[in-house]
């Protein structure tokens, strides 16, 4: 595309997140998620052929692979959003470890299978279900997975030292094994469906089994935050833990939120923090408003937006959106006409939301639908 044209989008992106971050939106900001699936699973953006395996233990082959995918979201994706588009004048790499790090990290066995994301197999699947307790705590530096993600890292910092470029432009190496997927659903990818009969059957192990995973994470979290040169506790904090859409709300208060605590309490001093939870979890997010001070929500699908502002007020920021599937599969004029239906739900009122794919964009979703979301949030998210 001619300069130009990236100048004016660049133009209204910045508007629209200034306005939007200052309380005082003109309308509402469009985001896509394009994580390292979309790439690696896509023809078009890996002609190569590249294997999450071979991703996920090489480091040039990880760092080449962001480097590629970095430059074609800028120029391409950008455009379908409030990303600033163009040429990136600079480029980061990291050492990424999918949604298997949290559980690799406590010595789960990670499983590359063609076609898909990597996973791990249960490490307490059966009589196996005490052996962390056995073993106790992984190192909280090099536990599990994350010998080899120091490894990777090691070689990314080295390339990066030595003046690594990409199209003439510099390249930085940032941080990892700063996050987590959240307690619930370490338990599950480390235990498996038994977890859901433990829940009945065994109840003192469950709280046991959280309790490891949340010291474990908190040290995991602290010696990285070290390692980087951060402060131990930050001033904000993002997490996630999907399992909670699994469980009722009783038990969201017995097992759950006393873990989430404790990882606040010891990861934060912020008094109001931002949570993903995707599937059908949205009949728990009032609590975790009120008992977690959780104002800001990150949703996938299913999710009633206008209900959901409702019970949440205008207060609290929500981001959701077009379904996925209706993204990757549907036609231009379907994404337009589902996008307006959400905007026009209710979910605008006080100005907090974020319209977004629920969630993550599949490999194979078309330009020209997330080209199709963005131009409804431009004609039907606009605030008066």
């Amino acid at each position: 595309m001619p300069g130009d044209a990236y100048t004016q989008h660049n133009e209204e992106a910045k508007q629209v997140w200034d306005a939007y971050r200052t309380g005082r939106p003109v309308r509402v900001p469009v985001r896509y998620c394009t994580d390292t699936r979309f790439f690696l699973l896509n023809e078009e953006t890996n002609p190569q052929g590249i294997t999450f395996e071979q991703y996920s233990t090489d480091a040039e082959t990880m760092m080449q692979a962001q480097l590629h995918n970095q430059e074609w979201r800028a120029l391409n994706v950008a455009l379908c959003c409030d990303d600033q588009a163009g040429p990136p004048q600079q480029y980061e790499v990291t050492v990424d470890l999918q949604r298997y790090f949290d559980a690799a990290f406590f010595g789960a066995e990670v499983l590359f299978r063609p076609g898909q994301t990597p996973d791990v197999r249960p490490l307490l699947a059966g009589d196996r279900k005490n052996l962390l307790f056995d073993q106790g705590l992984p190192d909280p530096l090099t536990g599990g997975i994350f010998a080899q993600a120091h490894r990777l890292y090691d070689a990314m910092a080295e390339r990066v030292a030595h003046g690594l470029t990409f199209r003439g432009c510099p390249v930085t190496v940032t941080p990892f094994g700063l996050d987590t997927d959240g307690p619930l659903t370490v338990a599950t990818n480390l235990r498996g469906a038994e977890l859901y009969s433990d829940l009945y059957e065994d109840p003192e192990y469950v709280h046991h089994l959280l309790d490891l995973i949340v010291a474990g994470t908190i040290a995991r979290i602290k010696a990285h935050r070290r390692f980087f040169g951060l402060p131990e506790v930050s001033a904000a904090w993002f997490y996630a833990d999907d399992a909670v859409a699994m469980v009722s709300g009783e038990m969201v208060r017995e097992f759950v939120l006393p873990a989430h605590r404790r990882l606040k309490q010891a990861l934060t001093t912020a008094e109001h923090i931002g949570i993903h939870l995707c599937g059908d979890a949205t009949r728990h997010f009032r609590l975790f408003r009120d008992e977690m001070g959780v104002y800001s929500f990150d949703t996938g699908f299913p999710v009633d937006h206008g209900w959901l502002r409702r019970e949440l007020g205008p207060e609290v920021e929500i981001a959701g959106g077009v379904r996925v599937q209706v993204l990757q599969a549907g036609s231009p004029e379907e994404v337009t006409a589902e996008a307006r239906r959400i905007l026009q739900s209710g979910v605008m009122e006080g100005g907090r939301f974020i319209l977004q794919e629920a969630n993550d964009v599949a490999p194979g979703t078309p330009l020209r639908n997330l080209a199709a979301m963005y131009e409804a949030a431009r004609i039907y998210g606009r605030y008066e």
